[in-house]
C-alpha cells in the first residue's frame, strides 16, 4: 500500500483515478475543487482537502499535514488543469498567465515539498503529470498556444526532475493524452467520434501501473486518439 497525494480529484479524470487507486488498496489524500459533491466523504481510504493550489505556502502546509498524518508519501499525482483555445496572435498576457498558473503552478507548488520529503525519507518517490499530445509532439499546438505552452512547462520540469533526482529514486512521468473523453469535451465537440478519444479509465489504468511497478520508469506515456 502506498500513501498518495492527488490534486484535482473531484474532476472527471480525478474521480476515475481516485477510484482506481482506492480499489488497488492505496491510502489517498486528495484535493477537491469548488464543485466537489462530497462523493469521497464516506470512503475510509480517502481523505479530502479543499486547498488553493495557486498559493505556495498553503500548498506546502497541506503536504506537511499529510506527511504528519501518513508518516510518508510515495507518490504525487497532479490532475488540476484547464484548457483554452487560441493561437499566439490572439493570446493576451492575462490568458497566458492564467493557463500557466492553472496548469503549471498548481503542480509546482506540490512538487517542491514532495521532492524535499522524498529526499529526506531516502526511499524515492513518483511524480505523475497530465500533459498533452501538443506539448510533446513537434509542429503541434499553435491553435491552443497558451495551453500547449503551459503543458510544455510541466514536461520540462519533469525532465529536470529526472535529470537531477532519478539516481535518488525520484522519478517524474508525463502522461500525454490527445483528447480525453469527458462530458466537457463532448459538449465542446458534439459532432466528433467519441469512440476514438482517450478514456479516463485508460489514463487511470496507466497511473495505477506506474504506482504498482516502482522499478519501471517511462518519461512520457503517449495516449493518442484511435485512428
Amino acid at each position: 500500500m502506498s500513501h498518495i497525494i492527488i490534486s484535482g480529484a473531484s474532476g472527471n479524470l480525478g474521480k476515475e483515478v481516485t477510484e482506481k487507486l482506492l480499489d488497488s488498496g492505496h491510502e489517498l489524500y486528495v484535493t477537491t475543487g469548488s464543485h466537489y459533491d462530497g462523493g469521497f466523504d464516506q470512503l475510509s481510504g480517502v481523505k479530502t482537502f479543499s486547498i488553493d493550489l495557486l498559493e505556495a505556502q498553503g500548498s506546502s502546509v497541506f503536504v506537511d499535514h499529510v506527511i504528519a498524518n501518513a508518516g510518508s508519501i510515495q507518490a504525487g499525482i497532479f490532475l488540476v488543469g484547464g484548457y483554452t483555445y487560441g493561437d499566439i496572435l490572439s493570446t493576451s498576457d492575462e490568458e497566458l498567465e492564467k493557463m500557466i498558473h492553472l496548469n503549471f503552478f498548481t503542480a509546482f507548488h506540490l512538487v517542491k515539498p514532495l521532492i524535499a520529503h522524498f529526499k529526506k525519507q531516502g526511499s524515492g518517490g513518483k511524480l505523475i503529470f497530465i500533459g498533452a499530445k501538443a506539448a510533446v509532439e513537434k509542429n503541434s499546438g499553435d491553435a491552443s498556444f497558451t495551453y500547449t505552452l503551459s503543458k510544455s512547462l510541466l514536461l520540462k520540469m519533469a525532465d529536470m526532475i529526472n535529470a537531477e533526482y532519478q539516481s535518488a529514486g525520484i522519478t517524474a512521468t508525463m502522461i500525454a493524452p490527445e483528447i480525453i473523453d469527458t462530458p466537457v469535451n463532448r459538449k465542446a465537440m458534439p459532432d466528433a467520434d467519441f469512440t476514438k478519444w482517450v478514456s479516463s479509465a485508460d489514463i487511470a489504468e496507466n497511473i495505477a501501473s506506474i504506482i504498482q511497478h516502482p522499478e519501471a520508469h517511462e518519461r512520457i506515456i503517449r495516449l493518442y486518439n484511435k485512428d
